[in-house]
């Protein structure tokens, strides 16, 4: 799929969670077969009408990135969901010292959210429309999407979505599927917790509204996960002795749920966008399409 010219490079550099060039996983982290969870599969769309779900290919499925149930030594109650931006993991916690963990994609630094929050609201294919503020200050942009977009599978939401609130105010913040599986495991989008397809469906049949959600700041993601190092592929993996020096210390200050929720995408900078092509395995058409955020506010 090529990144069709609906904005300018301008334009995409607000987008919060445009899909990332994809690049191959290293050999030996890489699966050498599709496991079944990940295989195509057919679901039922908001119309009622089947969609077509494409495999997920296996250079994407690093082990750290593969659904799996783990030993877990954490303190939160079974049913929690603990996002770990840094280990670039969701950790769904199950009885007896277990959690069922999944690979992510997450917020660049600056951008994540950080703090506990509820599931307040669960949608299976999503619309999506701007924020509001999105459509006062870039009407040019996003006035197109003003009245929504379905859900399906040109939509940025993906397949399922999970929304965060604190008490009765939006985070902004969801959980949610992706059309770009190559970013999964990496930190490529600003706000959105993004999942494979496959496993957000999971997610989503095992969690009710109401459920807690974690997301660990730096200093937690350190001490429960150890410090972890960025391939040059971009996704992390348990920083090896040399490297442990190399690391930062953590910054505290960072955005804390104390903070005021806002609109993540409200100021952020106008970069230069790397245009080349992407190929998307989910298209079902030849039809282009550009995601200007993979985020969202409940529809209206």
């Amino acid at each position: 799929m090529r990144l069709a010219p609906l904005f300018t490079a301008a334009a995409l550099g607000l987008a919060a969670c445009t899909p990332a060039k994809e690049t191959a996983a290293p050999v030996t982290q890489q699966s050498a077969t599709v496991p079944d969870i990940y295989k195509a599969r057919v679901d039922q769309g908001p119309d009622g009408n089947p969609i077509n779900i494409a495999a997920v290919r296996a250079a994407y499925l690093t082990d750290r990135n593969q659904r799996q149930l783990v030993a877990y030594n954490g303190t939160e109650e079974p049913g929690t969901i603990v996002v770990d931006p840094y280990a670039r993991v969701l950790y769904h916690v199950q009885p007896g010292g277990q959690a069922m963990r999944y690979g992510v994609a997450v917020g660049r630094a600056g951008k994540g959210f950080e703090g506990s929050a509820t599931i307040a609201r669960k949608a299976a294919w999503p619309s999506w429309r701007p924020t509001d503020n999105m459509l006062r200050t870039e009407p040019e942009l996003y006035s197109q999407f003003a009245n929504g977009l379905p859900g399906g599978m040109q939509n940025p939401l993906g397949s399922r979505a999970l929304y965060l609130y604190q008490g009765s105010v939006d985070t902004y913040y969801r959980i949610h599927g992706t059309l770009d599986p190559s970013s999964i495991g990496k930190a490529t989008s600003a706000g959105c917790i993004r999942m494979f397809n496959q496993d957000v469906i999971d997610l989503f049949a095992e969690i009710p509204t109401g459920t807690k959600v974690i997301v660990r700041s730096e200093a937690d993601s350190l001490r429960m996960e150890g410090p972890m190092a960025e391939t040059p592929e971009g996704y992390v993996e348990p920083a090896a002795p040399s490297q442990v020096a190399a690391i930062a210390t953590p910054d505290t200050a960072s955005f804390t749920s104390s903070q005021p929720a806002s609109d993540p995408y409200a100021s952020m900078p106008m970069t230069s966008v790397d245009t080349s092509l992407v190929t998307d395995p989910y298209a079902t058409t030849d039809t282009a399409f550009v995601s200007p955020v993979e985020s969202a506010v409940p529809g209206q």
